[in-house]
């Protein structure tokens, strides 16, 4: 067992860091919210004063943080964990965030002989806290192998998608997809209810047909229609329409950067973010349904 800090006790990060505790690891948790912390340290985590005493003495770093700016901020400059943690420290980042920084924070990490692994996640609230979570992994294949033995703790796929940036490249793809794919879902579910068809009967057909994807048969948008998933408790929880919002912007830039065409993608960023400005920007991210069905 790994003696492991974990920085970043979300929506996600907290069922992560409850999985490493279950699992056995010896795990000391750091975040701004009391009561994330408090509930870890019931189910037998410890914590710290300050994420620099958190890391003390940890074999393994973890972070799960909102944004880029977020992840130079806990690493980088003088005050970063970089400038403490002594060589070999195994540091992985499951945060979102744009390759270029997860680049950035890779060779402050190399220069200090600390091996980094950018290891964004899939597979929401539910994967997490069931410890099913995809990870995409980039880095040194030697890191992954340390990495890995961890991370099956709270996964249940893990892929080494390449060189440093690789897991962010794949994560913003997956999740640009993933929100094309739940805007097409609404839309198509409200046009079906639009005619008179019961949303929970449409779905199975569709669910049955070439229309079906992860957004109708794991996570369906329409409330009421499916137990345990957001759309059935008022959009609350999950994987928030502002996130969202933030990976699909990193996707369009990426696309800009690299001359990609995705005008689907950036279609999609503009819905989300026109659903993000009228106040929807903390529910789940599948209230995108509310764009065609308003309440």
């Amino acid at each position: 067992m790994a003696t492991i800090t974990f920085i970043g006790l979300g929506n996600m990060g907290g069922p992560m860091a409850s999985n490493l505790v279950k699992a056995g690891h010896d795990v000391t948790v750091f975040d701004l919210s009391k009561d994330a912390v408090s509930a870890l340290v019931a189910e037998g985590a410890k914590t710290a004063d300050s994420a620099q005493q958190a890391v003390s003495g940890a074999e393994c770093v973890i972070t799960m943080l909102p944004a880029g700016q977020h992840v130079e901020a806990v690493y980088l400059g003088d005050n970063g964990l970089l400038a403490t943690l002594p060589a070999g420290t195994l540091v992985i980042d499951s945060s979102t965030i744009a390759p270029e920084t997860a680049r950035g924070v890779a060779e402050a990490a190399k220069a200090r002989d600390i091996p980094f692994m950018d290891a964004p996640v899939s597979g929401g609230v539910g994967g997490a806290k069931a410890g099913t979570l995809t990870f995409i992994c980039g880095g040194a294949e030697e890191t992954f192998g340390k990495a890995r033995p961890i991370l099956e703790a709270m996964g249940k796929n893990i892929f080494h998608a390449g060189e440093h940036g690789s897991g962010q490249v794949a994560k913003i793809c997956n999740n640009m997809l993933l929100a094309i794919l739940m805007a097409g879902t609404s839309e198509a579910l409200a046009l079906g209810v639009k005619n008179g068809l019961d949303p929970a009967v449409l779905s199975e057909i569709m669910k049955q047909s070439s229309g079906g994807n992860w957004a109708l048969n794991v996570y369906n948008p329409w409330p009421g229609v499916m137990e345990g998933v957001p759309a059935s408790r008022g959009y609350e929880g999950g994987f928030l329409v502002n996130l969202m919002t933030k990976d699909l912007g990193l996707a369009f830039d990426n696309a800009v950067k690299n001359q990609a065409s995705i005008p689907m993608g950036a279609l999609a960023r503009n819905l989300f973010q026109l659903h993000a400005g009228q106040g929807n920007g903390t529910l789940d991210f599948s209230s995108i349904q509310r764009l065609y069905k308003p309440e």
